[in-house]
């Protein structure tokens, strides 16, 4: 999951506890396709049936009460919901990243084994910021329209407020703290366009790792743009009604989703679609009851000495 280990012992030692978990255990269950198979290629035959897939979820009671829908078309309003990790790399501006800093961040990392090149960067509001910024400059009606809100964030102020100052985002992106779960989510069914992005892969390679929020956002009508590495959270999306995918720090793509997406808002056809279908697949009581085929089977296979 993580792209690092304290060394490269470590990291063979993580693998053999992974392994010594899988033998002891009745079952496993992973929550990504990407890294059960990771896993589960790894192992002797004996133990591959133990496997089990049970994706994140919703809860269909937040989604159960009608939402008021927008009907001005004087806005355009992208919303993020959750934390982002990517602050601190536009924390100092590039000619502030002295050799001597460069040195101190070297010598923090010496000794560590890396795994995978991760990029934060793109776990920010830069690249989808400087999209915005393009939008607005080749459709000047549009200038102080198109705006991005993050709720949820959990950076300190001081922090967030330079990082939009330092890439000249104060006046489109507006990032409060944290809300209750039901209420960020409310949010997010009245947005016009929802938000996914994660940290890049540098060497394009494919990981593991899916966002929560991509169950959540399905489970509304909002048209999602996800900036996402290839892995996982790609394939998982792929195929969805209203997704658009994109790479994570690819300003230009992102530029042309939001173009189209507000084209349709301000002529006065917002886009939605109807993905119904999914919501059961994507709702927790479906997951419990997953669950509890896998807990029935292990049951009714097992025996129980009781001491």
């Amino acid at each position: 999951m993580h792209p690092k280990s304290v060394s490269w012992l470590h990291y063979h030692l993580e693998h053999w506890l992974e392994n010594l978990y899988v033998r002891q255990a009745n079952a496993v269950v992973y929550v990504s396709q990407f890294n059960l198979d990771v896993v589960k290629n790894r192992q002797p035959e004996t133990q591959k049936s133990k496997f089990h897939l049970i994706r994140c979820g919703a809860d269909p009671l937040d989604f159960a009460t009608a939402v008021n829908s927008k009907n001005d078309n004087s806005s355009f309003e992208i919303i993020y919901t959750g934390g982002m990790n990517g602050w601190y790399d536009f924390y100092h501006l590039p000619e502030e990243k002295t050799v001597f800093k460069k040195l101190y961040q070297a010598w923090v990392e010496w000794g560590y084994y890396q795994r995978a090149k991760i990029d934060y960067r793109s776990s920010s509001p830069v690249f989808v910021g400087e999209a915005i910024r393009k939008v607005n400059a080749e459709n000047p009606a549009w200038q102080s329209k198109i705006k991005l809100s993050i709720y949820g964030n959990s950076f300190p102020e001081f922090v967030v407020n330079r990082v939009l100052e330092n890439q000249n985002l104060t006046d489109i992106v507006t990032v409060s703290g944290a809300l209750p779960h039901f209420q960020a989510i409310q949010l997010a069914r009245q947005a016009d366009l929802l938000l996914i992005t994660l940290p890049n892969r540098s060497d394009g390679s494919p990981g593991g790792r899916i966002s929560c929020k991509s169950y959540e956002y399905l489970m509304t009508d909002r048209p999602i743009l996800a900036a996402v590495p290839y892995g996982e959270n790609w394939d998982y999306l792929q195929d969805k009604p209203g997704v658009w995918l994109v790479e994570p720090t690819d300003v230009k793509a992102m530029k042309e989703v939001i173009t189209d997406i507000a084209t349709a808002k301000f002529s006065g056809s917002p886009l939605s679609f109807d993905r119904s279908y999914l919501h059961k697949e994507l709702s927790y009581k479906t997951l419990v009851q997953d669950y509890l085929k896998i807990f029935n089977s292990i049951c009714s296979t097992s025996t129980f000495t009781l001491g």
